[in-house]
């Protein structure tokens, strides 16, 4: 008899926790249903990319950016009121380098005022560690002052290899990467190249502007290279994410989709594809604008998103990040740009030339003073110079696990 009811009360707990994992899922495929078609707005024309993304042409009105509360009546500007000054010493070299576009462009383009948006699927949201944290970076406690001593985000599991500027005040920062394919290792790992505009203390407080290329398995479901930016008020915590996944950003081309694959990449030993990005704060609204390459302004964060980029930046840097996630022990073969060390220079390394910033008076010129910075560098390494051709340049990058980093 006891053990008959035993049985049923074991069959009806059983049968609670079904019923209660069937309502938990339940929920979550409701939740991610509406949010997908928060992110997804009804397009003007789609385009299917060669690598299997579907592209919306958004009218420019309806994207994302316009569920935020404080851009309701928001009027889209469609340039910026003043564009960085060049300076007469201003070296800009496109010598050796060969023009890059989207994949997406070979099967069609967005009309006037529309934007292009990657479409986002529900399996991009399942890969997620929840509907609310996707397209956002992990939280980092950061409680570090910025002094060459702690000069970026040191969190646990990623790692760096940089060139930076601090002590000023700067209005955006310009640099031209060349593009590659980096080798992930384990999905829940990236590897981007990218230029970081920061203000505030990298504690709670942290402002952060970021914009490059990156490979992504997690976010994007797959190892195209892509075009990001990435924005945050409060140390990647509440606000901000990647592309266009949250209110926020405006877009204003409808040439460029925001986490799109970009091509061609450049080979090992053989031709060599860049990308050339400016961001910039206009003198006159406030904004922050982002230019890709010499011809496509992509649109702006508005101002009010931050704290302390509301007036100017305290750092600049230009760089690559991973994330090791140290599986068993062993730090993570993931590639670092090219995958090879700043020595093997160019055509096999990894590079950023022509790094510029955006000074008081809003002219481009050359920083004074560049440090650089990695955490091991027999993993990920890099090396600043400055020639005619190139102005200051950085070699950086690295394959990861090697002989010298077990």
């Amino acid at each position: 008899m006891a053990t008959r009811l035993t049985f049923s009360l074991l069959m009806a707990t059983l049968a609670l926790l079904w019923l209660s994992c069937g309502r938990a899922a339940a929920r979550q495929r409701s939740e991610a249903q509406r949010h997908l078609k928060r992110l997804n707005k009804p397009p003007v024309k789609t385009i299917t990319s060669p690598d299997g993304d579907i592209i919306d042409c958004v009218h420019v009105s309806h994207q994302p950016a316009f569920d935020h509360p404080f851009l309701k009546n928001h009027t889209v500007q469609v340039r910026p009121a003043f564009y960085p000054e060049r300076t007469a010493n201003k070296v800009e070299s496109h010598k050796n380098s060969l023009s890059i576009a989207q994949l997406w462009h070979r099967n069609g383009r967005c009309p006037e005022n529309t934007v292009p948006i990657r479409r986002t699927k529900r399996d991009d949201l399942l890969r997620a560690s929840s509907v609310k944290r996707y397209g956002r970076k992990k939280h980092k406690s950061i409680p570090m002052p910025l002094t060459v001593d702690s000069d970026l985000p040191n969190e646990s599991g990623h790692q760096h290899a940089i060139a930076y500027v601090e002590g000023d005040r700067y209005y955006g920062a310009k640099a031209t990467i060349n593009v590659w394919q980096p080798k992930i290792q384990q999905t829940n790992e990236f590897s981007l190249s990218q230029l970081w505009i920061l203000g505030g203390s990298f504690g709670e407080d942290l402002n952060s502007i970021e914009a490059g290329w990156q490979v992504s398995p997690d976010l994007y479901g797959d190892n195209h290279t892509r075009l990001f930016t990435y924005w945050t008020s409060d140390a990647y915590q509440a606000t901000g994410c990647y592309n266009l996944l949250c209110a926020g950003f405006i877009q204003i081309s409808n040439e460029i989709a925001m986490g799109a694959s970009i091509f061609p990449l450049s080979d090992y030993g053989g031709s060599q594809y860049d990308i050339s990005i400016l961001v910039w704060k206009d003198p006159q609204e406030g904004h922050w604008w982002i230019q890709f390459g010499n011809d496509y302004v992509l649109g702006y964060w508005p101002s009010f998103l931050f704290s302390h980029l509301t007036d100017s930046a305290a750092m600049i840097q230009w760089g690559g990040e991973v994330v090791n996630s140290e599986l068993e022990g062993a730090h993570t073969s993931t590639a670092m740009g090219s995958g090879h060390f700043p020595e093997e220079g160019f055509g096999k390394a990894s590079y950023f030339r022509n790094i510029q910033i955006v000074d008081g008076s809003n002219n481009l010129r050359t920083p004074k003073e560049v440090g650089t910075f990695t955490e091991q560098s027999s993993c990920y390494d890099v090396q600043n110079g400055n020639n005619d051709d190139w102005g200051h340049y950085i070699y950086y990058g690295g394959p990861g696990r090697n002989t010298g980093c077990p």
